[in-house]
Protein backbone atom coordinates (compact mmCIF):
# COMPACT_ATOMS: atom_id res chain seq x y z
CA UNK A 1 0.00 0.00 0.00
CA UNK A 2 3.17 2.20 0.64
CA UNK A 3 4.35 1.80 -2.35
CA UNK A 4 0.73 2.59 -4.26
CA UNK A 5 0.70 5.84 -2.18
CA UNK A 6 3.87 6.57 -3.49
CA UNK A 7 2.57 6.06 -7.56
CA UNK A 8 -0.76 7.92 -7.10
CA UNK A 9 0.97 11.49 -8.75
CA UNK A 10 0.25 10.06 -12.15
CA UNK A 11 -2.93 8.07 -11.41
CA UNK A 12 -6.38 9.04 -13.12
CA UNK A 13 -10.07 7.45 -12.94
CA UNK A 14 -10.04 4.25 -13.97
CA UNK A 15 -6.46 3.27 -14.35
CA UNK A 16 -5.60 2.30 -10.31
CA UNK A 17 -5.55 -1.51 -9.74
CA UNK A 18 -5.04 -2.22 -5.59
CA UNK A 19 -3.21 -5.76 -4.79
CA UNK A 20 -1.58 -5.14 -1.77
CA UNK A 21 -2.94 -6.91 1.24
CA UNK A 22 -5.44 -4.75 2.80
CA UNK A 23 -5.21 -6.15 6.45
CA UNK A 24 -2.77 -5.19 8.81
CA UNK A 25 -2.03 -5.98 12.57
CA UNK A 26 1.56 -6.92 14.40
CA UNK A 27 3.59 -4.10 12.32
CA UNK A 28 2.67 -5.36 8.49
CA UNK A 29 0.14 -6.51 5.74
CA UNK A 30 -1.19 -9.71 6.38
CA UNK A 31 -2.52 -12.42 4.03
CA UNK A 32 -5.85 -13.64 5.00
CA UNK A 33 -6.99 -17.31 3.70
CA UNK A 34 -10.86 -16.98 1.62
CA UNK A 35 -12.54 -19.78 0.43
CA UNK A 36 -12.92 -23.47 2.04
CA UNK A 37 -14.87 -22.68 4.64
CA UNK A 38 -13.47 -18.86 5.45
CA UNK A 39 -15.35 -16.21 4.34
CA UNK A 40 -15.29 -15.44 0.24
CA UNK A 41 -13.23 -12.07 -0.48
CA UNK A 42 -15.78 -9.71 -1.82
CA UNK A 43 -15.25 -6.72 -4.89
CA UNK A 44 -14.81 -3.47 -4.14
CA UNK A 45 -16.11 -1.22 -6.94
CA UNK A 46 -14.80 2.50 -8.49
CA UNK A 47 -17.49 4.59 -8.22
CA UNK A 48 -16.59 6.55 -10.88
CA UNK A 49 -16.55 3.46 -13.33
CA UNK A 50 -18.20 0.84 -11.69
CA UNK A 51 -15.36 -1.32 -12.39
CA UNK A 52 -13.88 -3.69 -9.81
CA UNK A 53 -11.09 -1.54 -7.82
CA UNK A 54 -9.90 -4.54 -5.53
CA UNK A 55 -10.38 -7.95 -3.80
CA UNK A 56 -11.70 -7.74 -0.16
CA UNK A 57 -10.64 -10.56 2.15
CA UNK A 58 -12.25 -10.90 5.46
CA UNK A 59 -10.98 -11.73 8.29
CA UNK A 60 -12.58 -14.52 10.56
CA UNK A 61 -12.43 -15.07 13.94
CA UNK A 62 -8.74 -16.77 13.64
CA UNK A 63 -7.28 -13.18 12.30
CA UNK A 64 -9.61 -10.98 14.55
CA UNK A 65 -8.33 -12.67 17.44
CA UNK A 66 -4.80 -12.39 15.88
CA UNK A 67 -5.15 -8.13 15.56
CA UNK A 68 -6.61 -7.72 19.27
CA UNK A 69 -3.52 -9.75 20.76
CA UNK A 70 -1.17 -7.43 18.78
CA UNK A 71 -2.97 -4.83 19.73
CA UNK A 72 -2.90 -5.38 23.58
CA UNK A 73 0.57 -6.41 23.13
CA UNK A 74 1.77 -2.93 22.38
CA UNK A 75 -1.08 -1.70 24.26
CA UNK A 76 1.31 -2.61 27.65
CA UNK A 77 4.21 -0.55 26.21
CA UNK A 78 2.08 2.46 24.92
CA UNK A 79 0.11 3.10 27.88
CA UNK A 80 3.10 3.34 29.66
CA UNK A 81 4.82 5.67 27.98
CA UNK A 82 4.19 9.21 29.34
CA UNK A 83 2.07 11.85 27.29
CA UNK A 84 4.61 13.65 26.02
CA UNK A 85 6.15 10.41 24.21
CA UNK A 86 3.21 9.99 23.41
CA UNK A 87 2.12 13.16 21.95
CA UNK A 88 5.80 13.37 19.97
CA UNK A 89 4.89 10.34 18.01
CA UNK A 90 1.29 10.96 16.50
CA UNK A 91 2.67 14.83 15.58
CA UNK A 92 5.08 13.13 13.40
CA UNK A 93 2.44 10.66 12.19
CA UNK A 94 0.56 14.24 11.80
CA UNK A 95 3.06 15.44 9.61
CA UNK A 96 3.85 12.51 7.39
CA UNK A 97 -0.21 12.76 6.60
CA UNK A 98 0.22 16.38 5.78
CA UNK A 99 3.40 15.70 3.54
CA UNK A 100 1.43 12.54 1.79
CA UNK A 101 -1.94 14.23 1.65
CA UNK A 102 -2.52 14.52 -2.35
CA UNK A 103 -1.55 11.30 -2.92
CA UNK A 104 -3.85 9.43 -0.01
CA UNK A 105 -6.55 11.92 -1.07
CA UNK A 106 -6.32 10.38 -4.56
CA UNK A 107 -6.89 7.16 -3.52
CA UNK A 108 -9.28 7.95 -1.20
CA UNK A 109 -11.64 9.37 -4.42
CA UNK A 110 -10.99 6.23 -6.15
CA UNK A 111 -12.17 4.12 -3.28
CA UNK A 112 -15.02 6.62 -2.22
CA UNK A 113 -16.06 8.26 -5.33
CA UNK A 114 -16.30 11.70 -3.52
CA UNK A 115 -14.39 14.66 -5.06
CA UNK A 116 -10.79 15.22 -4.53
CA UNK A 117 -11.66 18.91 -3.50
CA UNK A 118 -13.68 17.13 -0.66
CA UNK A 119 -11.17 14.32 0.07
CA UNK A 120 -8.15 16.20 0.47
CA UNK A 121 -10.47 18.77 3.01
CA UNK A 122 -10.94 15.34 4.54
CA UNK A 123 -7.30 14.43 4.91
CA UNK A 124 -6.49 17.87 5.91
CA UNK A 125 -9.03 17.06 8.96
CA UNK A 126 -7.42 13.77 9.60
CA UNK A 127 -4.17 15.16 10.46
CA UNK A 128 -5.35 18.26 12.29
CA UNK A 129 -7.46 15.92 14.49
CA UNK A 130 -4.29 13.48 15.17
CA UNK A 131 -2.52 16.91 15.86
CA UNK A 132 -4.92 18.45 17.97
CA UNK A 133 -5.17 14.98 20.42
CA UNK A 134 -0.88 15.04 20.29
CA UNK A 135 -1.52 18.32 22.04
CA UNK A 136 -3.56 16.69 24.94
CA UNK A 137 -1.57 13.67 25.51
CA UNK A 138 0.42 15.35 28.12
CA UNK A 139 -2.58 17.28 29.98
CA UNK A 140 -4.31 14.08 30.67
CA UNK A 141 -4.15 13.90 34.77
CA UNK A 142 -6.52 13.04 37.79
CA UNK A 143 -7.50 15.04 41.03
CA UNK A 144 -6.32 15.72 44.50
CA UNK A 145 -8.79 15.86 47.19
CA UNK A 146 -8.00 16.49 50.65
CA UNK A 147 -10.05 14.27 53.63
CA UNK A 148 -10.35 14.30 57.31
CA UNK A 149 -6.87 13.60 59.20
CA UNK A 150 -4.29 14.31 57.18
CA UNK A 151 -5.98 11.38 54.70
CA UNK A 152 -6.22 12.20 50.96
CA UNK A 153 -7.50 10.51 47.82
CA UNK A 154 -6.64 11.21 44.23
CA UNK A 155 -8.10 10.10 41.35
CA UNK A 156 -6.03 9.09 37.92
CA UNK A 157 -7.49 8.73 34.33
CA UNK A 158 -6.15 5.34 32.92
CA UNK A 159 -6.83 3.86 29.59
CA UNK A 160 -9.32 1.33 28.48
CA UNK A 161 -6.94 -1.21 26.88
CA UNK A 162 -7.74 -2.40 23.14
CA UNK A 163 -10.27 -0.01 21.46
CA UNK A 164 -12.25 -1.76 18.29
CA UNK A 165 -13.50 0.95 15.60
CA UNK A 166 -16.06 0.02 13.13
CA UNK A 167 -15.88 3.01 10.32
CA UNK A 168 -18.59 3.64 7.73
CA UNK A 169 -17.79 4.12 4.14
CA UNK A 170 -18.69 8.18 3.63
CA UNK A 171 -15.04 9.55 5.32
CA UNK A 172 -13.30 5.82 5.53
CA UNK A 173 -9.73 7.61 5.98
CA UNK A 174 -11.03 11.12 8.51
CA UNK A 175 -13.06 9.11 10.53
CA UNK A 176 -10.05 6.47 10.85
CA UNK A 177 -8.24 9.37 12.21
CA UNK A 178 -11.30 10.84 14.62
CA UNK A 179 -11.04 7.50 16.26
CA UNK A 180 -7.66 6.81 16.82
CA UNK A 181 -6.38 9.70 17.41
CA UNK A 182 -7.99 10.04 21.18
CA UNK A 183 -7.88 6.23 21.73
CA UNK A 184 -4.11 6.81 21.19
CA UNK A 185 -3.75 9.89 23.06
CA UNK A 186 -5.05 8.18 25.97
CA UNK A 187 -2.83 5.23 26.17
CA UNK A 188 -5.05 2.55 24.09
CA UNK A 189 -4.49 0.67 21.13
CA UNK A 190 -6.28 0.44 18.37
CA UNK A 191 -8.20 -2.45 16.56
CA UNK A 192 -10.76 -1.00 13.31
CA UNK A 193 -12.97 -2.31 10.77
CA UNK A 194 -13.61 -0.43 7.61
CA UNK A 195 -16.43 -0.69 5.62
CA UNK A 196 -16.43 -3.53 3.29
CA UNK A 197 -16.96 -0.99 0.33
CA UNK A 198 -14.03 1.58 1.15
CA UNK A 199 -11.51 -1.01 2.28
CA UNK A 200 -8.67 0.69 1.15
CA UNK A 201 -7.40 3.63 2.57
CA UNK A 202 -7.82 2.46 6.39
CA UNK A 203 -4.57 0.29 6.01
CA UNK A 204 -2.76 3.40 5.07
CA UNK A 205 -3.36 5.05 8.40
CA UNK A 206 -1.66 2.17 10.25
CA UNK A 207 1.49 1.85 8.21
CA UNK A 208 1.61 5.86 9.11
CA UNK A 209 1.02 5.39 12.90
CA UNK A 210 3.90 2.78 12.34
CA UNK A 211 6.35 4.91 10.69
CA UNK A 212 5.76 7.33 13.50
CA UNK A 213 7.21 5.06 15.94
CA UNK A 214 4.29 3.27 17.98
CA UNK A 215 5.01 0.10 19.46
CA UNK A 216 4.78 -2.74 17.13
CA UNK A 217 0.85 -3.33 16.80
CA UNK A 218 -0.16 -0.52 18.30
CA UNK A 219 -2.52 -0.06 14.89
CA UNK A 220 -4.52 -2.58 13.72
CA UNK A 221 -6.52 -3.22 10.61
CA UNK A 222 -9.42 -6.16 9.73
CA UNK A 223 -10.81 -6.29 7.27
CA UNK A 224 -14.96 -7.75 6.80
CA UNK A 225 -18.48 -7.29 7.27
CA UNK A 226 -21.00 -7.91 9.79
CA UNK A 227 -19.14 -11.35 10.81
CA UNK A 228 -16.01 -9.43 11.14
CA UNK A 229 -17.46 -6.55 13.17
CA UNK A 230 -19.60 -9.48 15.39
CA UNK A 231 -16.35 -10.73 16.00
CA UNK A 232 -14.76 -8.00 17.78
CA UNK A 233 -18.13 -6.23 19.41
CA UNK A 234 -17.54 -9.89 21.33
CA UNK A 235 -14.05 -10.51 22.05
CA UNK A 236 -13.00 -10.51 25.16
CA UNK A 237 -10.10 -8.14 25.09
CA UNK A 238 -11.69 -5.26 23.34
CA UNK A 239 -12.56 -3.09 25.79
CA UNK A 240 -14.44 -0.73 23.93
CA UNK A 241 -16.41 -0.37 20.09
CA UNK A 242 -16.33 2.86 18.56
CA UNK A 243 -19.63 2.72 15.92
CA UNK A 244 -20.25 4.96 12.96
CA UNK A 245 -23.38 3.62 10.34
CA UNK A 246 -26.73 3.18 10.37
CA UNK A 247 -29.28 2.67 13.04
CA UNK A 248 -30.12 -0.52 13.00
CA UNK A 249 -26.13 -2.02 12.82
CA UNK A 250 -25.63 0.45 15.80
CA UNK A 251 -28.24 -1.35 17.73
CA UNK A 252 -26.66 -4.61 17.16
CA UNK A 253 -23.08 -3.25 17.80
CA UNK A 254 -24.27 -2.09 21.12
CA UNK A 255 -26.12 -5.25 21.67
CA UNK A 256 -23.37 -7.66 21.09
CA UNK A 257 -21.00 -5.24 23.42
CA UNK A 258 -23.37 -5.66 26.24
CA UNK A 259 -22.63 -9.45 26.50
CA UNK A 260 -19.38 -8.25 27.92
CA UNK A 261 -20.29 -5.04 29.44
CA UNK A 262 -18.12 -3.00 27.03
CA UNK A 263 -17.82 0.98 26.88
CA UNK A 264 -20.01 2.07 23.84
CA UNK A 265 -19.94 5.06 21.28
CA UNK A 266 -22.37 5.31 18.83
CA UNK A 267 -22.08 7.76 16.28
CA UNK A 268 -25.59 6.72 13.93
CA UNK A 269 -27.89 8.43 11.13
CA UNK A 270 -29.86 11.72 10.97
CA UNK A 271 -32.39 13.13 9.14
CA UNK A 272 -31.53 17.17 10.30
CA UNK A 273 -33.73 19.95 9.88
CA UNK A 274 -32.44 23.46 8.69
CA UNK A 275 -34.53 26.22 9.42
CA UNK A 276 -34.41 29.31 7.40
CA UNK A 277 -36.10 32.42 8.26
CA UNK A 278 -37.51 35.32 6.22
CA UNK A 279 -34.87 37.47 7.71
CA UNK A 280 -32.63 35.35 7.07
CA UNK A 281 -29.43 36.84 4.57
CA UNK A 282 -30.89 34.38 1.61
CA UNK A 283 -27.50 34.42 -0.52
CA UNK A 284 -25.92 32.20 2.67
CA UNK A 285 -29.15 30.23 3.61
CA UNK A 286 -28.55 29.18 -0.09
CA UNK A 287 -25.21 28.32 0.02
CA UNK A 288 -26.10 26.60 3.35
CA UNK A 289 -28.32 24.60 2.21
CA UNK A 290 -26.63 23.57 -0.80
CA UNK A 291 -23.78 22.57 1.66
CA UNK A 292 -26.30 20.32 3.66
CA UNK A 293 -27.98 18.66 1.08
CA UNK A 294 -25.13 17.69 -2.02
CA UNK A 295 -21.53 17.14 0.14
CA UNK A 296 -20.35 13.48 -0.81
CA UNK A 297 -23.11 12.90 -2.99
CA UNK A 298 -25.34 13.57 -0.26
CA UNK A 299 -24.21 10.56 1.59
CA UNK A 300 -23.61 12.50 5.05
CA UNK A 301 -25.05 11.47 8.12
CA UNK A 302 -25.89 15.07 9.52
CA UNK A 303 -27.18 16.18 6.42
CA UNK A 304 -29.74 18.96 6.67
CA UNK A 305 -32.24 17.45 4.03
CA UNK A 306 -35.05 18.43 5.53
CA UNK A 307 -35.24 22.13 4.75
CA UNK A 308 -38.21 24.22 6.16
CA UNK A 309 -38.17 27.96 4.61
CA UNK A 310 -40.36 30.87 5.85
CA UNK A 311 -43.17 31.08 3.20
CA UNK A 312 -43.09 34.24 2.67
CA UNK A 313 -39.18 34.10 0.89
CA UNK A 314 -40.28 30.36 -0.35
CA UNK A 315 -40.34 30.87 -4.04
CA UNK A 316 -36.84 33.33 -4.60
CA UNK A 317 -35.21 30.44 -2.63
CA UNK A 318 -36.41 27.58 -4.66
CA UNK A 319 -35.80 29.76 -7.72
CA UNK A 320 -32.11 30.45 -6.40
CA UNK A 321 -31.48 27.30 -4.74
CA UNK A 322 -32.46 24.87 -8.22
CA UNK A 323 -30.86 27.27 -10.31
CA UNK A 324 -27.48 26.60 -8.41
CA UNK A 325 -28.11 22.95 -8.00
CA UNK A 326 -28.31 22.78 -12.00
CA UNK A 327 -25.22 24.04 -11.99
CA UNK A 328 -23.24 21.35 -9.78
CA UNK A 329 -20.64 20.00 -12.49
CA UNK A 330 -21.16 16.15 -11.80
CA UNK A 331 -18.53 13.50 -13.50
CA UNK A 332 -15.11 12.89 -12.65
CA UNK A 333 -14.02 13.29 -8.72
CA UNK A 334 -10.49 13.88 -9.91
CA UNK A 335 -11.01 16.63 -11.63
CA UNK A 336 -10.31 19.73 -9.94
CA UNK A 337 -13.54 21.33 -11.20
CA UNK A 338 -16.07 18.21 -10.31
CA UNK A 339 -18.64 18.93 -7.83
CA UNK A 340 -20.27 15.63 -7.27
CA UNK A 341 -18.57 12.37 -8.09
CA UNK A 342 -20.39 8.84 -7.79
CA UNK A 343 -22.45 7.40 -5.16
CA UNK A 344 -20.67 4.52 -3.43
CA UNK A 345 -22.71 1.64 -5.19
CA UNK A 346 -24.89 0.54 -7.72
CA UNK A 347 -27.74 -1.02 -4.95
CA UNK A 348 -27.33 2.39 -3.50
CA UNK A 349 -27.75 4.54 -6.38
CA UNK A 350 -30.94 2.13 -7.10
CA UNK A 351 -32.42 3.04 -3.59
CA UNK A 352 -31.71 6.98 -3.81
CA UNK A 353 -33.06 6.92 -6.94
CA UNK A 354 -36.44 4.74 -5.49
CA UNK A 355 -36.92 7.36 -2.90
CA UNK A 356 -37.35 9.93 -5.78
CA UNK A 357 -39.90 7.82 -7.47
CA UNK A 358 -41.63 7.37 -4.18
CA UNK A 359 -41.56 10.83 -3.50
CA UNK A 360 -43.60 11.47 -6.51
CA UNK A 361 -46.16 9.05 -5.66
CA UNK A 362 -47.07 11.07 -2.79
CA UNK A 363 -47.45 14.24 -4.05
CA UNK A 364 -43.24 15.91 -3.93
CA UNK A 365 -42.66 17.79 -6.82
CA UNK A 366 -39.56 17.35 -8.57
CA UNK A 367 -37.57 20.84 -9.26
CA UNK A 368 -34.58 19.17 -10.70
CA UNK A 369 -32.35 16.11 -11.11
CA UNK A 370 -33.21 13.02 -9.58
CA UNK A 371 -32.58 10.53 -12.11
CA UNK A 372 -29.37 8.41 -13.14
CA UNK A 373 -26.52 10.98 -14.72
CA UNK A 374 -24.23 9.63 -17.45
CA UNK A 375 -20.83 11.72 -17.90
CA UNK A 376 -19.66 12.22 -21.87
CA UNK A 377 -16.23 11.07 -20.76
CA UNK A 378 -16.72 7.31 -22.02
CA UNK A 379 -14.64 5.62 -19.02
CA UNK A 380 -17.30 7.03 -16.94
CA UNK A 381 -20.62 5.54 -18.28
CA UNK A 382 -20.60 2.38 -15.66
CA UNK A 383 -20.16 4.78 -12.88
CA UNK A 384 -22.68 5.30 -9.89
CA UNK A 385 -23.66 8.72 -11.03
CA UNK A 386 -26.96 11.05 -10.18
CA UNK A 387 -28.29 14.57 -11.00
CA UNK A 388 -28.53 16.10 -7.18
CA UNK A 389 -32.34 16.62 -7.08
CA UNK A 390 -34.44 19.40 -5.23
CA UNK A 391 -37.89 18.13 -4.01
CA UNK A 392 -40.85 20.76 -3.88
CA UNK A 393 -44.18 20.38 -2.81
CA UNK A 394 -43.46 18.33 0.52
CA UNK A 395 -45.11 16.78 3.66
CA UNK A 396 -43.86 16.16 6.85
CA UNK A 397 -45.26 12.68 6.62
CA UNK A 398 -44.04 11.74 3.24
CA UNK A 399 -41.25 9.06 3.13
CA UNK A 400 -38.61 11.56 1.75
CA UNK A 401 -39.03 13.91 4.82
CA UNK A 402 -39.06 10.74 7.64
CA UNK A 403 -36.46 8.48 6.27
CA UNK A 404 -32.82 9.21 5.36
CA UNK A 405 -32.33 8.70 1.98
CA UNK A 406 -28.56 8.78 2.04
CA UNK A 407 -28.08 10.73 -1.17
CA UNK A 408 -28.56 13.77 -3.20
CA UNK A 409 -31.82 14.81 -2.33
CA UNK A 410 -33.05 18.09 -0.58
CA UNK A 411 -36.69 18.40 0.59
CA UNK A 412 -38.01 21.59 0.79
CA UNK A 413 -40.98 22.40 3.30
CA UNK A 414 -42.52 25.92 3.83
CA UNK A 415 -43.46 26.95 7.17
CA UNK A 416 -45.20 30.15 9.11
CA UNK A 417 -43.91 30.60 12.49
CA UNK A 418 -40.90 30.20 14.92
CA UNK A 419 -43.28 27.94 17.57
CA UNK A 420 -44.55 25.71 14.40
CA UNK A 421 -41.32 24.77 12.67
CA UNK A 422 -39.49 23.89 15.78
CA UNK A 423 -42.14 21.83 16.93
CA UNK A 424 -42.15 19.89 13.31
CA UNK A 425 -38.30 19.64 13.15
CA UNK A 426 -38.25 17.98 16.48
CA UNK A 427 -40.77 15.25 15.79
CA UNK A 428 -38.08 12.80 14.51
CA UNK A 429 -36.40 10.17 16.03
CA UNK A 430 -33.13 11.14 14.53
CA UNK A 431 -31.29 14.20 16.48
CA UNK A 432 -27.61 14.00 15.04
CA UNK A 433 -27.64 17.78 13.49
CA UNK A 434 -29.84 20.66 12.99
CA UNK A 435 -29.40 24.37 12.00
CA UNK A 436 -30.87 28.05 11.58
CA UNK A 437 -30.46 31.14 9.32
CA UNK A 438 -31.61 34.33 10.71
CA UNK A 439 -30.24 38.00 11.12
CA UNK A 440 -32.05 37.97 14.69
CA UNK A 441 -29.31 36.79 16.97
CA UNK A 442 -32.30 36.57 19.87
CA UNK A 443 -33.68 34.12 17.61
CA UNK A 444 -30.65 32.38 16.46
CA UNK A 445 -29.86 30.99 20.25
CA UNK A 446 -33.69 30.23 21.32
CA UNK A 447 -34.15 28.02 18.33
CA UNK A 448 -30.35 26.62 18.65
CA UNK A 449 -31.61 25.96 22.05
CA UNK A 450 -34.55 24.56 21.81
CA UNK A 451 -33.77 22.19 18.66
CA UNK A 452 -33.40 18.46 20.14
CA UNK A 453 -29.68 17.45 17.97
CA UNK A 454 -26.16 16.89 18.92
CA UNK A 455 -25.28 19.54 16.58
CA UNK A 456 -26.69 23.24 15.48
CA UNK A 457 -25.15 25.37 12.72
CA UNK A 458 -25.76 29.26 13.24
CA UNK A 459 -25.99 31.25 9.45
CA UNK A 460 -23.51 28.07 8.36
CA UNK A 461 -23.80 24.41 7.59
CA UNK A 462 -21.37 20.80 7.33
CA UNK A 463 -18.49 22.47 9.65
CA UNK A 464 -17.21 19.70 11.62
CA UNK A 465 -13.85 21.21 13.18
CA UNK A 466 -11.69 18.85 15.53
CA UNK A 467 -11.60 21.03 18.83
CA UNK A 468 -15.79 20.76 18.58
CA UNK A 469 -17.72 17.59 20.37
CA UNK A 470 -19.74 15.70 17.54
CA UNK A 471 -22.78 13.16 18.51
CA UNK A 472 -26.34 12.70 18.63
CA UNK A 473 -29.28 13.18 20.33
CA UNK A 474 -32.20 10.23 20.56
CA UNK A 475 -31.71 7.67 18.54
CA UNK A 476 -28.80 9.73 16.36
CA UNK A 477 -26.81 8.18 19.38
CA UNK A 478 -24.27 8.65 22.00
CA UNK A 479 -21.24 9.25 23.45
CA UNK A 480 -18.81 12.26 21.62
CA UNK A 481 -16.03 12.28 19.11
CA UNK A 482 -13.59 15.17 18.93
CA UNK A 483 -13.07 18.01 21.21
CA UNK A 484 -11.91 17.40 24.41
CA UNK A 485 -14.96 15.79 25.45
CA UNK A 486 -13.93 12.81 23.67
CA UNK A 487 -10.82 11.97 26.23
CA UNK A 488 -13.63 11.08 28.63
CA UNK A 489 -14.55 8.17 26.44
CA UNK A 490 -11.39 6.72 25.77
CA UNK A 491 -10.15 6.69 29.27
CA UNK A 492 -11.87 5.66 32.76
CA UNK A 493 -11.10 6.88 36.30
CA UNK A 494 -9.33 5.57 39.06
CA UNK A 495 -9.60 6.44 42.53
CA UNK A 496 -6.74 6.07 45.13
CA UNK A 497 -7.50 6.32 48.91
CA UNK A 498 -4.65 7.35 51.37
CA UNK A 499 -4.98 7.38 54.99
CA UNK A 500 -1.84 8.57 56.84
CA UNK A 501 -2.92 7.48 60.40
CA UNK A 502 -4.09 4.81 62.00
CA UNK A 503 -7.41 3.02 60.37
CA UNK A 504 -10.49 3.61 62.16
CA UNK A 505 -12.19 0.09 62.36
CA UNK A 506 -15.22 -0.78 63.92
CA UNK A 507 -14.21 -3.86 65.02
Amino acid sequence: MAQLVASMPGSSTGSVVVTDHLNYWGGGRREVRSGDGAQPSEPVFEPATGRVLCQMVPCGAEEVDQAVQSAHTAYLKWSKMAGMERSRIMLEAARIIRERRDNIAKLEVINNGKTITEAQCDIDTAWQCIEYYAGLAPTLSGQHIQLPGGAFAYTRREPLGVCAGILAWNYPFMIAAWKCAPALACGNAMVFKPSPMTPVTGVILAEIFQEAGVPVGLVNVVQGGAETGSLLCQHPNVAKVSFTGSVPTGKKVMEMSAKTVKHVTLELGGKSPLLIFKDCELENAVRGALMANFLTQGQVCTNGTRVFVQREIMPQFLEEVVKRTKAIVVGDPLLADTRMGGLISRPQLDKVLGFVEQAKKEGARVLCGGVPFTPSDPKLKNGFFMSPCVLDNCRDDMTCVKEEIFGPVMSVLPFDTEEEVLQRANNTTFGLASGVFTRDISRAHRVAANLEAGTCYINTYSMSPVEVPFGGYKMSGFGRENGQATLEYYSQLKTVMVEMGDVDSLF
